[in-house]
């Protein structure tokens, strides 16, 4: 008998051995992990899937989140947003359809919350050193302000979303990070329903989106809101989820001190200057969460009492986080008592406003 033959008989057994270790199912839920944006992915699903399914979709999720990098990140020059900042005033330029979606909903949430949400501020984002210029952290002048807050607002930008362009009509810095993390967290999602999974929760840096339950007894997505404050992440409240999205803004994470003042990343589009009010905290709660993600950054900046005004204005599902002496009080929309009803919001220990407010904000 020739000695090859049992060396391709093991190699065949050992061939074997491998091709179904991978078809054989994994225990759920299964989680794809990674690293995008400067910040982290994390996908878990519920669905029963294979090493070898699990491995394609990992493949298929980072693929789609590099699409959506190179397309709007600010961060690298190659991408298509900043061919886009870079092209000269006035002249209409062709974008990707994603890229026109995504400047769509920041003009329309733009002109909902009369400039409290501006793609246009990147300029500014920069000056503050929370952009990708290299600056050291510090307090800009006066004068330096005042010139860059003259450049942005939101008619510096035009879109035309049935000819898929748009164009400057000022010297602006057009920054997406309002809005594109979301976008990102919709078509991750969208590409695993596309695979015909049922059951899975996408969170992209603090941005979630859910399908299904979590496990075989039809349990939904429980998700923390993170208390608004420093130190080891801890949960104020804890939300049940089944297919909807959740992004949240705060001003608690990303911020510099300059002689004991905290200037928070969050600016004021309007002032051109951070964020300084008691709201810490936006959670919003809708279908899409590009959208979400562009309605908690407007609803932060204007603050407790105008953004809750808003949101009832356009019966957003929103949950506010307010500093309080030392703790913190938690408001919610009547949206947001139609959306998970009264029993779970009843264990939540919040604060319904039911009527708009009658002053400002402090």
């Amino acid at each position: 008998m020739s000695v090859w033959r049992p060396l391709w008989l093991l190699l065949l057994i050992l061939l074997m051995a491998g091709c179904s270790e991978r078809d054989r199912p994994l225990d759920s839920p299964v989680t794809l992990q990674g690293e995008i944006f400067g910040t982290f992915y994390q996908v878990t699903i519920a669905d029963t899937l294979t090493q070898r399914e699990a491995n394609a979709l990992e493949e298929g999720v980072q693929a789609e989140l590099e699409a959506v990098d190179a397309a709007m990140s600010t961060w690298r020059e190659d991408s298509e947003l900043m061919a886009f900042n870079e092209a000269p005033l006035g002249e209409w330029q062709p974008l990707s359809d994603e890229l026109i979606e995504v400047l769509a909903i920041g003009q329309a949430v733009a002109e909902a919350s009369d400039g409290a949400f501006d793609m246009t501020i990147g300029g500014l984002v920069n000056l503050w050193s929370f952009g990708p210029e290299a600056r050291p952290r510090e307090v800009p002048s006066a004068a330096s302000l005042s010139a860059r807050l003259a450049e942005t607002g939101p008619d510096s930008l035009e879109v035309d979303e049935q000819a898929r362009r748009a164009r400057r009509l000022r010297d602006v810095f057009v920054d997406l990070s309002g809005v594109a993390k979301g976008h990102a967290t919709d078509r991750v999602a969208a590409y695993l329903s596309h695979q015909q999974l049922d059951h899975f929760l996408v969170n992209l840096g603090g941005e979630l989106k859910v399908r299904g339950h979590r496990d075989a007894e039809s349990e939904p997505w429980r998700i923390g809101i993170e208390t608004p404050r420093d130190g080891p992440q801890q949960a104020q409240h804890v939300l049940p989820l089944e297919n909807i999205a959740v992004a949240t803004s705060g001003d608690y994470r990303n911020y510099f001190e300059h002689d004991g003042q905290r200037y928070s990343h969050t600016l004021d589009p309007r002032t051109g200057r951070p964020i300084d009010h008691r709201l810490a905290s936006v959670t919003v709660v809708h279908p899409s969460d590009a959208w979400a993600d562009a309605w908690a950054t407007a609803l932060l900046v204007l603050g407790e009492q105008a953004g809750m005004a808003l949101a009832r204005e356009r019966s957003l599902a929103v949950l506010m986080l307010v500093r309080q002496d030392e703790g913190w009080r938690s408001l919610v929309s009547p949206a947001f008592v139609d959306h998970f009803g009264r029993e779970v919001v009843d264990t939540l220990e919040v604060t319904v406003v039911d009527e708009p407010a009658e002053h400002g904000d402090r």
